[in-house]
């Protein structure tokens, strides 16, 4: 996570509990973000989280039934702040403005390679899967339809678009790319954008 990182070792003396446990939670996650960076989806484990977090493994067992809903927690909350979807203003300009977010927040950010490392493990683990699903994909995926929607109720988008194929096919190339390495620059967002919704 990009805010200042904090452990529960640190917190003052006489703070409140609901104080000291919101910086307990605080450093959990930031650690997760660190060792998944670090070391990949694989090397992150409760006991590492617990070490590098300074906090007790029965405390993150209270929290968190395992390390995936801890992963997830740090994806939606800094997803919820650094990858907002526009809701004004032109449509097409929106989404343009919320794909070059994305491939920033791909490219760029720890959350982001959270999300490509739950993305991976959710491809041969089913319970990651439905996770990943319920907690992020599909809240995210309603709220980009959403933005669609208002495109094609202020006739900016014309009034048959399927709106999933639409999404797909301008996140897909955007993920694809991130998930191989390759760039994802503006120009190429662009042209995305162009492509799929001005055509």
């Amino acid at each position: 996570m990009a805010t200042e990182k904090t452990t529960a070792s640190r917190a003052p003396k006489g703070r409140a509990p609901q104080r000291r446990n919101e910086d307990a939670r605080l450093a959990v996650l930031h650690a997760a973000d660190d060792l998944l960076v670090e070391r990949g989806f694989g090397g992150v484990t409760v006991e590492g989280i617990a070490a590098r977090a300074g906090v007790a493994k029965q405390t993150i067992y209270r929290w968190w039934p395992s390390k995936v809903d801890i992963l997830l927690d740090t994806l939606v909350e800094d997803a919820d702040k650094r990858l907002k979807i526009p809701d004004e203003g032109p449509v097409v300009d929106a989404v343009r403005s919320y794909l070059r977010a994305l491939a920033r927040f791909l490219t760029k950010e720890d959350a982001g390679k959270v999300l490509l490392a739950l993305l991976g493990e959710a491809q041969h683990e089913a319970e990651t899967a439905t996770l990943f699903h319920e907690r992020y994909l599909d809240p995210r995926r309603a709220r980009e339809r959403a933005l669609l929607k208002r495109g094609v109720a202020a006739g900016e988008l014309p009034a048959g678009v399927n709106l999933d194929a639409t999404l797909d096919s301008l996140i897909g190339p955007i993920v694809y790319r991130a998930l191989t390495g390759a760039p994802v620059t503006r120009g190429f967002v662009d042209a995305l954008v162009d492509r799929v919704l001005e055509s």
